[in-house]
């Protein structure tokens, strides 16, 4: 037991505490940032930041992931504040949203990432990175009237906000706000580049930070124009649980919309835990495997945490997981550390926080957002054939012209026609030849032949000529549906009439009942 506690505390020295340290240096920015961009308090990102480390890290079966406040949740969230009109309403649906990760884990249904088609996945984070961006301009630009959060992007133009207000956004912005964030987005392109990777001491999220917050110092020592006002910096209390707002329990079930709320929260947050975990499992030297339904079980306490505590929702993040990597962590003790170190952050340093302009962190999430929505996405999926493209089209098309919901459910409808469409085509193979002079035909049966197969079977039976050969060959068949059996058995017993010589191979007979 000594040995054991002796050779975990050298691996925290060595490898654990100094990967946590990165990792929180990676997620203190993007905590705000997200919690910014779901309009939430910001308190609540951080809050998540430290649930996901402090709490999640030790029940979750991954050495290696990171639970957090995730990008790809703000659209959902902003839209179901909004929705729901109080904070501590909403806070109900993330209760919910846990109990559902909750109960999945215990049913050990941890494979349902496995049923949604990759097309929808990457067309659902598409349409969210493009929310994302477009979000974020108005803060990037120095807009400190935060009006414009609605659920839908074509909303956007709408006459309620920014866009529609044209001609009073000039009183919002300073030139100060627009070259931090000119700035920010540079230092976070050219550190994407290849080539950076060897100058990169510290992260890009928190050297932006840092930049930002002492460039707009000096712009208010020199006094002049470009110094941002207190209401475009972040605004984080001194005693940050004094602020903290808690859920009304009272009102669980008063609305139809806290349940659709967390039911589709927690079916978002699951896919998004579930892509991470494998992500990071892939990148893992010592090829340890998560099991994922101790970590959907992780995720619901974690959530179910976060709702009572007025957190946002968490998630395995793969930003944050990826770092975690690259800064040579062995075990989940990195997780733990990242999440103490956000918690001595709020405690210890807020007024620091407080120094953070906004346009910085929408630089950061316009960058989030761009990854996730990259020209080179589309390109592959174009190059992949329209049965992957046209879902993952018609899902961010929808999503945009909608909401989340309705966008995946349609691209998952899209991609189940195309599924049903190849299911027609490939289920059987048709041969024909000439002996003899006799025509005849040879129809091989696949692996799996189902009811969806009828209509192409009836139609190519119907087609046979008359004084001709017919055999079908079921020897390589898994399974055939009992309607198949039945056409082929009704095409036996009037082949004969029709002068058809039919043979048919390991395919069993089955009486034919008219029905009257």
């Amino acid at each position: 037991m000594k040995r054991t506690i002796k050779y975990y505390r050298i691996i925290w020295f060595k490898h654990d505490l100094p990967a946590g340290l990165y990792v929180f240096l990676v997620s203190l920015p993007l905590c705000l940032g997200i919690a910014l961009a779901s309009g939430a308090p910001l308190y609540a990102g951080l809050l998540s930041g430290i649930i996901g480390g402090l709490m999640v890290s030790l029940i979750s079966g991954s050495q290696l992931a990171v639970s957090g406040p995730a990008a790809g949740l703000t659209t959902i969230v902003a839209a179901s504040i909004i929705s729901l009109g109080d904070y501590r309403i909403f806070l109900l649906t993330v209760i919910v949203a846990g109990f559902f990760q909750l109960v999945l884990g215990l049913l050990k249904l941890g494979a349902i990432a496995n049923y949604f088609p990759s097309s929808v996945i990457k067309g659902m984070l598409a349409a969210i990175g493009i929310i994302l961006i477009s979000k974020q301009i108005p803060l990037a630009l120095g807009y400190d009237q935060p009006d414009f959060w609605t659920s839908g992007f074509l909303k956007l133009f709408s006459s309620e906000n920014f866009l529609g207000n044209f001609n009073h956004f000039n009183h919002h912005i300073t030139r100060g706000a627009i070259l931090i964030t000119l700035i920010s987005l540079t230092i976070l392109v050219i550190l994407q580049q290849p080539f950076a990777k060897k100058f990169k001491v510290v992260p890009a999220p928190l050297l932006v930070v840092f930049i930002s917050v002492i460039a707009n110092i000096l712009f208010t020592n020199a006094t002049s124009d470009f110094s941002l006002k207190q209401t475009q910096l972040v605004s984080i209390s001194s005693n940050i649980f004094e602020d903290i707002s808690f859920p009304d329990l009272s009102k669980l079930f008063s609305t139809f919309e806290i349940w659709k709320g967390g039911l589709l929260i927690g079916i978002l947050a699951t896919l998004e835990t579930l892509l991470c975990i494998e992500a990071v499992d892939k990148l893992d030297r010592r090829n340890r495997i998560t099991p994922v339904n101790r970590e959907l079980i992780a995720q619901g306490i974690g959530n179910i945490t976060c709702g009572l505590l007025g957190a946002i929702p968490i998630t395995a993040v793969v930003v944050r997981g990826a770092a975690n990597v690259d800064a040579g962590a062995r075990t989940k003790l990195s997780a733990f550390t990242h999440g103490l170190f956000l918690l001595l952050a709020v405690l210890l340093v807020p007024f620091l926080l407080n120094q953070i302009p906004y346009a910085s962190l929408a630089a950061i999430l316009i960058i989030t957002g761009y990854n996730l929505t990259k020209p080179k996405l589309y390109r592959n999926m174009l190059s992949l054939g329209r049965k992957q493209y046209i879902p993952f089209l018609i899902t961010i098309v929808v999503i945009l012209l909608t909401d989340l919901l309705v966008g995946v459910t349609i691209g998952l409808l899209i991609s189940i026609y195309y599924i049903v469409l190849n299911n027609f085509k490939d289920e059987f193979k048709i041969t024909k030849s000439q002996k003899l002079g006799i025509e005849t035909q040879y129809i091989k049966l696949n692996s799996n032949v189902t009811f969806l197969n009828k209509v192409k079977l009836k139609k190519v039976l119907d087609e046979v000529p008359e004084y001709s050969i017919l055999t079908i060959d079921g020897s390589d068949c898994n399974f055939v549906d009992y309607d198949i059996l039945e056409i082929i058995s009704e095409f036996h017993s009037k082949a004969h009439n029709r002068h058809i010589e039919l043979d048919l191979i390991k395919i069993e007979k089955v009486n034919v009942i008219a029905v009257h």
